[in-house]
C-alpha cells in the first residue's frame, strides 16, 4: 500500500492544501493519505492568538472531507499529542512502526523542498520515506527543483524523489488569509465547512454575532455542524424550502434557515445526543431514548435556539421534521416536507410524493405520513405516537 503523508500547522487549512492533496494523491496513485497538524513546528513558531490544537485538528477534518477522497483520508493528532517539537523524523518513524510494509511517501511544497536538508534528521527522513514535492507550474520551479534534486542525490544517495508541478493548485498565503479573515474577507479560499467553523468559533479575530447571520453566513457555518456527505441534502432541502414557501406563501427567510439548521446535530452518536437532551432539559419519551434518528431534531432545535437565536416558529419545525404531528403549522409542513423530498432523495415514490406536495400540501403531507409508516412497519421498527397522530388528523 501506498501512503501519502502531508503535514504542516494548517492554521488554517485551506484550499491549497485540499487542491495539493488531492492532486498529488492521484498522480502518485496513492491507496491512502494521512493529515497531519504540526504541534510545535520546528522552523517557526504559531502566531500569537493562533486557535488551540484541538481547533486546528477540527479544521483539518472539516478539510480532509472536502478532499473528496472519503475513507482514504485520515487525520492523525499524533503530532498534537506529542510533546516537544512536531520533527518529521519522529513522525515517520512511528508511521513506519504503524506500516512496516507499507510504502510511505511525504508530500511538500516547494519552499519545504528546497529547505529539507535542514530539518532535524534529514537522513532518517529520507531513509523512512520517499519525497512527493509540488508546485504550481513546471516553468515556475523545475529549475529550482531540478538543481535540488541533484544535490539531494549527491548528499543522500538512498533519497526517493518525485517533483510534480500542478496547475491547478490554489495559491495562498496562510499568513495573507489570517489577515483577510481578520477583517472580514477570506472565505473563498476555503472550503465552506472550514470558513463556518472559523466563524462559530470566532477564530483570527472574526467576530461573527451568531445570532444575527445573514444567510450566506449561516450556511458555511451551518455546513460545519455535517459530515460531508450530507451536506447535499441540506443545500437541497434548503432549496427544496424555498419552492414550497413561495409555492403556499410561507416565509421564504425562515424555510431557508430551518432547513440549513434542521440536521445541525445528525451526527452526534447516542451518548452526545443523550448528553444535549440533558443540558437542554429535553423530555424524552420511552421510543426517543432508544432511537437515535429521532434524538437530531429535539438537539438541533435547541441549538437553532440557543446558538442562533432563532424564533419559536423555526425553533418548532426543525423540532418536528422527523416525526410530524398534529395540527402542524405551514412552516412545519414545509420543512418536513423539504426534508422529505430535496432532490438528492431516491426512494420508490418519491416522484409521486413531489407532484403531490406541489399540487395540495396536506395532501402531500399525509401521503409522506403514510409512506413513513409503511416503511417503518415494514421494517418491523415502532412507529412515533407523534407520527400516528398526525397522519390520523390529516385523514379526520
Amino acid at each position: 500500500m501506498k501512503i501519502g503523508i502531508y503535514g504542516g500547522t494548517f492554521n488554517p487549512p485551506h484550499l491549497g492544501h485540499i487542491t495539493a492533496a488531492r492532486a498529488v494523491f492521484e498522480l502518485l496513485k496513492l491507496d491512502r493519505l494521512l493529515l497531519i497538524p504540526a504541534g510545535l513546528p520546528p522552523h517557526k513558531d504559531l502566531p500569537a492568538g493562533s486557535p488551540t490544537p484541538d481547533q486546528r485538528l477540527e479544521m483539518t477534518r472539516l478539510a480532509a472531507e472536502q478532499t473528496g477522497l472519503g475513507d482514504q483520508v485520515e487525520v492523525l493528532d499524533l503530532e498534537l499529542r506529542r510533546e516537544g517539537k512536531s520533527y518529521t523524523s519522529d513522525t515517520l518513524a512511528q508511521l513506519k512502526e504503524q506500516y512496516p510494509e507499507d510504502e510511505l511517501w511525504l508530500l511538500m511544497g516547494t519552499d519545504m523542498f528546497l529547505t529539507i536538508q535542514t530539518w532535524h534528521a534529514p537522513e532518517e527522513i529520507f531513509s523512512l520515506a520517499g519525497i512527493a514535492a509540488f508546485g504550481r507550474t513546471e516553468e515556475d520551479i523545475e529549475e529550482l527543483f531540478s538543481a535540488q534534486r541533484e544535490y539531494l542525490y549527491q548528499n543522500y544517495p538512498q533519497a526517493r524523489l518525485f517533483t510534480l508541478s500542478i496547475p491547478g493548485v490554489v495559491e495562498v498565503s496562510s499568513t495573507d488569509l489570517r489577515e483577510q479573515l481578520a477583517i472580514g474577507g477570506g472565505g473563498s479560499l476555503l472550503a465552506p465547512a472550514v470558513y463556518g467553523y472559523i466563524l462559530r468559533e470566532r477564530l483570527y479575530r472574526t467576530h461573527a454575532d451568531l445570532k444575527h447571520l445573514s444567510i450566506s453566513q449561516l450556511r458555511p457555518v451551518a455546513l460545519s455542524y455535517l459530515k460531508h456527505k450530507r451536506i447535499p441534502h441540506v443545500l437541497g432541502t434548503e432549496q427544496e424550502a424555498i419552492r414550497l414557501a413561495e409555492r403556499y406563501g410561507a416565509d421564504v427567510e425562515k424555510a431557508r434557515v430551518a432547513a440549513l439548521l434542521h440536521d445541525c446535530t445528525k451526527r452526534l452518536n447516542m451518548e452526545e445526543q443523550l448528553a444535549l437532551c440533558a443540558q437542554y432539559h429535553i423530555q424524552l419519551d420511552e421510543l426517543e431514548q432508544k432511537a437515535l434518528k429521532l434524538l437530531h431534531a429535539k438537539t438541533g432545535a435547541a441549538i437553532a435556539r440557543d446558538v442562533f437565536g432563532v424564533d419559536e416558529e423555526i425553533y418548532s419545525a426543525i423540532w418536528w421534521h422527523t416525526t410530524g404531528h398534529a395540527g402542524m403549522t405551514l412552516l412545519e409542513k414545509i420543512i418536513y416536507l423539504a426534508d422529505y423530498i430535496e432532490p438528492s432523495r431516491d426512494f420508490p415514490g418519491v416522484d409521486k410524493l413531489r407532484n403531490v406536495c406541489y399540487k395540495d400540501l396536506n395532501a402531500g403531507l399525509l401521503l409522506g405520513l403514510e409512506m413513513t409508516v409503511e416503511e417503518m412497519t415494514a421494517m418491523g421498527n415502532p412507529v412515533h405516537r407523534a407520527t400516528l397522530e398526525a397522519r390520523d388528523a390529516l385523514k379526520g
